[in-house]
Order: C-alpha cells, then sequence, then structure tokens
C-alpha cells in the first residue's frame, strides 16, 4: 500500500500535491471519482514517469473512502466544498487509521472538524488538521516568527495574492457567504460584519490594495488554542481590485437576498452564483506574475513585531505545503494529535525552510521594537 492517498487527484491543487509528491520521491494513490479523468490529468504531470503512484477511482461515500485509505498513513482531501463534503472524508480517514489534511479555507468547516473530529482523531493518536494551504499556512509561519519574540498577544494578518482562484476556489469562495465569520477578540469569538471591507497597506508597493475579512479566514481558530495570543484578526484576497469590488457587492446582495431565504435553499443558490463566476481551470502559474504576501503586525502592551513573507505561485505553495507534510507523518509522528494547524503540527519553520528551498518564498522580514 502506497502511504499517501491525494483525494481529489485532478483538480488543480490535487495535482500540484501530485507533483510534490513526485520531488520527494513519496509514492502515492491519485484518488477521485473518474479513473479516466485523472489518467488524462497526471499523465501531464511533468515528470511523471519517474513516481510511484497508482490511480483509483472510488465513491464519494465513507465505507468506500475507508476501504481506499486503509493501509495508508495519510489523505490530502482536495474535495471541497468542505462543509458539505469534508465529513464522510474524515470520518473515513479516522477509520483507517490515517492522518488527515486538506485545502480549506472556510472557517466554518474547521470549526465544525474541530466539535465533530477533534477529540476523535486525538483519542486515535491522530491528525486532523484542516487548511494547510498558502493562504493560511503562510501567514501562520509569519504569524509564528513575530511570535518568537515574547510579549506578542495581538495578531493583525493580512493574506493577499495576484492570480485568478480555480474552480474548487470559486466554489468554496461562495459557499462561505452563507457562514456567519469570527475573529478573535481577548480569547472570545467575535462575528464579523459581513459586508466590512478594508483598505490596506500591502508592503513593498506604493498602491494599497482592497481587503475582506474572507470568511473569517483559518487563523483565529488555530490560534484561539494558543497561550500566547488573546486576539486574532485576519483579512485577505486577491490583488485584482476589480475582482475584490465585485466579491464585496456579491457579499452584500448574497446578505440582502440569499440569507433570507429557508437554509435549504441558500446552497443552491450560492452555486448558481458560483457557476457564473467559473470561467474554467486557470492556467499553470507564471512566477512573475503569480505573486503573493503575507504580512503580519504582533503586538503586545511593550512590544511591536512586523513580519513580511513575499512569495510566488501561491497553489503551487499549497500543494508543496501538503506535500510535505504528508511527507513528514509518514516518517515521524506530529508534535500534535487531534484537530491542530500545520505549523501545531510539523513545525512553523521547518515548513518555511521547505518553501524556501524550493524558491517559493524569500527569506521573511522581520522587524521587532521594544
Amino acid at each position: 500500500m502506497r502511504p499517501v492517498v491525494v483525494y481529489g487527484a485532478s483538480g488543480y491543487t490535487g495535482r500540484l500535491i501530485c507533483e510534490y509528491l513526485r520531488e520527494l520521491n513519496l509514492p502515492f494513490i491519485a484518488a477521485g471519482r473518474d479513473k479516466d479523468r485523472l489518467r488524462e490529468v497526471l499523465d501531464r504531470v511533468p515528470g511523471i514517469e519517474t513516481a510511484d503512484y497508482e490511480v483509483m477511482e472510488v465513491e464519494h461515500e465513507t465505507g468506500a473512502l475507508t476501504e481506499l485509505f486503509r493501509g495508508a498513513s495519510v489523505v490530502c482531501n482536495t474535495v471541497g466544498p468542505f462543509i458539505t463534503l469534508g465529513d464522510p472524508v474524515a470520518e473515513a480517514a479516522l477509520a483507517a487509521g490515517c492522518h488527515y489534511l486538506d485545502t480549506t479555507g472556510e472557517q466554518d468547516w474547521l470549526l465544525h472538524a474541530k466539535r465533530k473530529w477533534g477529540a476523535a482523531y486525538a483519542a486515535a493518536g491522530l491528525l486532523i488538521s484542516p487548511g494547510v494551504a498558502q493562504m493560511y499556512t503562510t501567514g501562520e509561519i509569519a504569524a509564528n516568527l513575530c511570535l518568537e519574540h515574547p510579549g506578542m498577544d495581538t495578531l493583525d494578518i493580512l493574506v493577499l495574492w495576484e492570480g485568478a482562484p480555480t474552480i474548487a476556489s470559486t466554489e468554496t469562495i461562495f459557499a462561505i457567504l452563507a457562514a456567519d465569520w469570527f475573529h478573535l477578540a481577548e480569547n472570545k469569538y467575535v462575528q464579523w460584519d459581513p459586508t466590512a471591507r478594508f483598505e490596506v497597506t500591502v508592503p513593498g508597493r506604493h498602491a494599497t490594495s482592497l481587503a475582506l475579512p474572507w470568511g473569517g479566514m483559518c487563523h483565529p481558530v488555530w490560534f484561539a488554542d494558543d497561550p500566547r495570543v488573546s486576539t486574532c484578526r485576519a483579512v485577505g484576497g486577491v490583488m485584482n481590485r476589480d475582482v475584490m469590488e465585485a466579491v464585496a457587492a456579491t457579499t452584500m446582495m448574497v446578505q440582502a437576498e440569499i440569507k433570507t431565504l429557508p437554509a435549504e435553499q441558500q446552497g443552491p443558490a450560492l452555486a448558481a452564483i458560483a457557476e457564473q463566476w467559473q470561467t474554467g481551470m486557470p492556467p499553470r502559474e507564471n512566477p512573475r506574475l503569480n505573486t503573493s504576501v503575507d504580512s503580519v503586525y504582533a503586538s503586545g502592551p511593550l512590544g511591536r513585531a512586523h513580519c513580511v513573507i513575499h512569495g510566488n505561485s501561491n497553489y503551487k505553495q499549497t500543494g508543496l505545503l501538503q506535500a510535505w507534510a504528508a511527507q513528514s507523518l509518514v516518517q515521524q509522528a506530529p508534535r500534535r494529535t487531534g484537530l491542530a494547524s500545520a505549523c501545531q503540527a510539523c513545525g512553523h519553520r521547518e515548513l518555511l525552510g521547505v518553501l524556501r528551498t524550493f524558491g517559493l518564498v524569500l527569506e521573511p522580514v522581520v522587524t521587532v521594537a521594544r
């Protein structure tokens, strides 16, 4: 049995995970609902002829997924929206004795997974780690670099990137519009105004950008259990202002017209909007054009720190983070079991090192004042 299963391998991010598993020389199963589609996609992965992998077709159902996962060590799940599709995969991974990673940006799925699966995974000595992705993990690395300097208890996080969302990311963006979003204030979750918007200063640029709460992001959930942190707010989005203005306008429309519908009608209505936004699979990332910036201000009563991580190819960052976290979990036990972030389970310095090794981020710029 190969140690890693990439579920949803035919998607944009799934194929990148497979690509980096090949570079790490880690055998894997590429799984999904359509075997022919999987083979077609995997055949186009650069250097795939040197990989040790198998293509498997499976139904999105707990029993079938459990049988597929049995004997593996790690499941990398890219099949979302996770709030509607995640439970069968999490249940199957637990039943099969596998660690679970996914790429979610859905704060409501993270909170749900913590309540429903966290204790069960911990009891089994397993890790469930949603949100292993550039938009969350790279910013979490920056936050942890700030927190290496004692006395900081407040995190102000900004995540921006240049590029176009994939089909799956677009579906997720609109799925989270039906949820309530939270930031952390003095160790309590406080609900965002979903129409909130921020004009933010982008490190390295003269121009400002528009940022949104983006569903609340994953960071407030991760740092809610960190004794160093009492307050955490995260905002982000893409650097294309026209796209962000459209997302903001759509959010207002959803609040006025869709969240007033019965609960069972909201999902289909949001899916219909997401379909209108989709323009097909975006091209492979160009590191000259597809850049990212993660900026974190940390503060305390008598301390200040600022960390900026400039990078490129945010989907490649996600693929690498998933593949390396899987490799770490195959080779050694996680630092924390149950629900935990990639940094909490694998180490923020280790994750930064692998992003640097593969040329996806610059050396972080950390400024400290006391």
